[in-house]
């Protein structure tokens, strides 16, 4: 349980950003026992890689807290962060490990799809939500939400590693954030309806 925990934790920080998650992964995995990498992503821990995936981060940090950028860029990462989720949920043995799961083991790929589906839930949250903020703030409010979203992919990464329990907890605050926003997007959009098109009289 503790190992899906993890996993569905990473991926739904990778949902946030892709490269934070993996950072967290391949820091740790070099200097603790709380993430042993599986066979096949030994890479993962590689500095080289860890270098690379630091660069795109630090575009990722620059590129989303600008206006109108930030929905450009939420649209390509439509690929990534789902991928990092994927690769995130697998490459702390969650797949394999779900109540000693031996079809889980069997087949690698749920796991790949579990992590894929949770981060591209909380992907397409964020790019909903994030066109609605900028409207509502004449895009003052990205920069601070989009900080926001950072400091929650790095808390949710350290929080699936080392207290996976709370993983539930923050879950349930996402589905209630999830809702709220999907009535505020609902409601802009009745808005707008209304203003193109008055009531006559």
């Amino acid at each position: 349980m503790f190992a899906a925990l993890t996993g569905l934790g990473l991926s739904t920080a990778a949902g946030l950003n892709a490269y934070i998650p993996l950072l967290v992964v391949g820091v740790l995995a070099n200097f603790t026992d709380r993430v042993k990498l599986p066979d096949g992503y030994s890479w993962l821990s590689n500095w080289g890689v860890l270098a690379i995936i630091a660069v795109l981060l630090l575009a990722e940090i620059v590129l989303d807290k600008v206006p109108a950028v930030d929905s450009v860029n939420d649209a390509v990462q439509t690929v990534v962060r789902p991928a990092s989720g994927g690769v995130v949920f697998s490459a702390t043995n969650a797949a394999a490990e779900i109540d000693h799961s031996t079809w889980m083991t069997a087949n690698p790929w749920a796991g790949w799809l579990l992590g894929i589906a949770m981060a591209l839930a909380v992907h397409t949250l964020k790019a909903t939500a994030r066109p609605v903020i900028n409207a509502g703030t004449a895009g003052v409010g990205a920069p601070v939400v989009s900080t926001a979203e950072d400091a929650g992919s790095l808390g949710m990464s350290l929080i699936a590693v080392f207290l996976p329990l709370l993983v539930i907890v923050v879950l349930l605050l996402l589905v209630l954030l999830a809702w709220w926003t999907i009535r505020r997007v609902r409601r802009l959009r009745a808005r707008r309806r209304i203003r193109r098109n008055p009531p006559p009289g």
